[in-house]
């Protein structure tokens, strides 16, 4: 089964009216280049909190209840998948859900996944944690025969959420970030923490530009998935939007700080090489060695030579 995906990124802020726009605009173009599913960075729709914007206080939840309909209904209207970042409002006083939507081409929502792993300290007291309430579920959904799951952005440090989906059949993994909009004095500040002498050694320069892109090649290599990543472009961004396929190559890759979007092709019937094929469903039930175990007293005494 050939599947193609859209991975988008524009310059996300805490202007919905904007963001809007730059979705509309991004799917259609998918759309014109024969994408069946179009994917967005984490809350582009809304704006990220503690990034594009403050905190919640004084949000315009009923411009954001206005723009997530039209997004849908363009779904119907282009006949189209889409992988939407945003936020999802809560009762009472809770903190709301950073989430993706998973809108199918019928414009219909099938489904909401909301980050589980939100960063911050044990208190909820900084990071993501002092502007969002955790999820507790994986997503997984099908897009003509391709088994598809859905990440956010800091996930990216928990293997064990990778190995999950896998176990769950998963071909093709939708990550959506938000490694950007940071302030010059900002970003300055986080290539001197990498420390200037290791930059030409890497090709970020920025923690989340080093350790990002290359977690998710070794993800991808070590699950056998495909995997797009979306990021925002708005300046300054640590990295641009990129695609991977199962064996970690990077298939194709945007401009950072410039909006786009890159087509890419997920081919199930494609082989790709695999180096633990043989071997990955033993060490996902825990059985820690390939091949068979011998019975030898030269094995088990570690203490002699």
């Amino acid at each position: 089964m050939k599947l193609k995906v859209a991975t988008c990124q524009f310059p996300t802020s805490a202007n919905i009216g904007k963001n809007l726009q730059h979705i509309l605009g991004q799917i259609r173009d998918a759309k014109d280049r024969g994408a069946d599913v179009v994917h967005f960075p984490e809350a582009c729709l809304s704006g990220y909190a503690g990034q594009d914007f403050a905190s919640y206080k004084g949000f315009n939840w009923g411009k954001l209840a206005e723009a997530t309909p039209r997004v849908i209904e363009f779904a119907k209207e282009l006949q189209i998948w889409i992988i939407l970042g945003s936020t999802h409002k809560l009762s009472r006083e809770n903190k709301p859900h950073n989430s993706v939507y998973i809108i199918n081409d019928r414009g219909k929502l099938i489904d909401r996944y909301d980050k589980m792993f939100c960063a911050g300290d044990r208190l909820g007291k900084t990071g993501e944690l002092a502007h969002y309430s955790p999820g507790n579920h994986f997503s997984v959904f099908n897009i003509k025969g391709v088994r598809c799951g859905v990440l956010i952005c800091h996930e990216y440090r928990y293997p064990e959420l990778y190995r999950e989906y896998k176990k769950k059949g998963v071909q093709l993994i939708f990550h959506s970030y938000h490694a950007g909009h940071f302030r010059p004095e900002q970003f300055r500040a986080m290539q001197e923490q990498v420390g200037t002498q290791f930059h030409k050694l890497n090709r970020g320069t920025t923690l989340p530009g080093i350790t990002m892109p290359a977690t998710m090649q070794a993800t991808a290599a070590s699950n056998h998935v495909w995997i797009s990543c979306s990021n925002s472009s708005a300046r300054e961004s640590c990295w641009a939007s990129f695609f991977v396929r199962p064996d970690g190559v990077i298939t194709g890759r945007l401009r950072r700080n410039i909006a786009g979007v890159l087509i890419s092709e997920v081919n199930d019937q494609e082989e790709f090489y695999d180096s633990t094929i043989a071997w990955r469903d033993r060490a996902m039930r825990g059985i820690y060695h390939s091949g068979k175990l011998v019975q030898d007293r030269r094995s088990t005494e570690r203490r002699r030579l």
